[in-house]
């Protein structure tokens, strides 16, 4: 009993003082920041590249994806695609024709490569710029068993490529990872395996017959993977983040304890969920989005928080939300 004192204190210690410390440095990133409009924006993600930094997600989710620029990831405009009304990708010009949903970009090889889902499918786009326009020359969907959505691209650290996507079947939404291939133009299906569903009660608030877990992203710190994820049906005020472990790109993963790490009960609003991670000097921040308020969820709102990994009384570093150091995206000259 005494050594289950101690952890909790150790935790509630932890945790008083990052978020002090998160809503310091959140206050001075949005210091001056002029409030214009709340971006709108679901499933976000930040590529930062020579200096600017580049934010993609769910939007005109029947028409492609629009990309929203900024040089200090406070100060955001745009749309700024290259192609009509700011978008960096069009149905025309892709695989899909609706559903286009959860875009990743990263560099490889002299190429910009889009991650998305459209048709409850995922298909690689390529380009010549962050901006777009992000084409491919076959109009396809990479190899797969059923429906898959939800992609995030991952390098490992020992040069191999994976890819990380979430199964629409048998009743549930669940993440899995796999192998991809050299060219990077599919996956190795047989490599596929099961990550994350939901096991836990905080991952099925309400019961539900079908059940969910999507929106994965994934870090490498001090020798372990981190597999950060979402959890609930997204119309849920209890969509929520949970983070796994593993030493292997591929698992098994273990569940984290004292989960959800960002949720409702955290911040105060709800739906909070499907991000990625990205850097502005040393501070590790999550992009991710929230219902527009308690009585609806859409459009959602485009949010930053501060992550940081923290030792724990287990010997394993935690990965903890800041809860004082979030703020909605806010610029000049956003789409409606």
């Amino acid at each position: 009993m005494k050594k289950q004192y101690t952890n909790n204190m150790f935790d509630l210690l932890r945790v008083l003082v990052l978020s002090t410390l998160g809503f310091l440095k959140l206050s001075v990133l949005w210091a001056q920041v002029d409030q214009g409009e709340v971006l709108q924006m679901a499933d976000p993600s930040i590529f930062y590249h020579e200096g600017t930094y580049y934010l993609y997600g769910t939007g005109r989710a029947d028409e492609g994806f629009q990309v929203y620029t900024s040089k200090d990831a406070k100060h955001w405009s745009g749309p700024a695609g290259k192609l009509k009304e700011g978008f960096c990708l069009h149905e025309e010009d892709v695989f899909g024709d609706h559903g286009f949903w959860a875009p990743q970009v990263f560099w490889e090889s002299g190429k910009f490569y889009m991650a998305y889902t459209a048709n409850e499918h995922i298909a690689l786009a390529e380009s010549d710029s962050p901006l777009g326009p992000f084409r491919q020359t076959v109009k396809q969907a990479i190899e797969g068993d059923g429906k898959m959505i939800d992609p995030f691209f991952y390098r490992d650290q020992n040069g191999k490529a994976y890819l990380y996507f979430v199964k629409v079947a048998d009743g549930g939404n669940r993440i899995y990872a796999a192998e991809m291939k050299e060219d990077l133009s599919g996956i190795k299906v047989e490599s596929s395996q099961l990550c994350i569903e939901a096991t836990e009660p905080w991952e099925n608030a309400e019961q539900a017959n079908w059940t969910v877990t999507e929106g994965p992203s994934v870090l490498f710190h001090d020798g372990h993977y981190y597999l950060i994820y979402s959890a609930n049906d997204f119309r849920s005020k209890h969509y929520a983040v949970g983070v796994a472990i593993s030493k292997h790109p591929l698992g098994p993963w273990k569940k984290m304890d004292a989960q959800p790490a960002l949720s409702q009960e955290l911040l105060g609003v709800p739906g909070t969920g499907h991000g990625d991670f990205f850097s502005v000097d040393e501070d590790l921040f999550y992009v991710f989005h929230t219902h527009q308020s308690t009585e609806r969820v859409g459009p959602r709102k485009t949010a930053l928080i501060i992550a940081k990994f923290n030792d724990s009384a287990n010997g394993l570093d935690v990965l903890d939300f800041l809860p004082k150091s979030w703020n909605y995206l806010y610029g000049e000259g956003f789409a409606k």
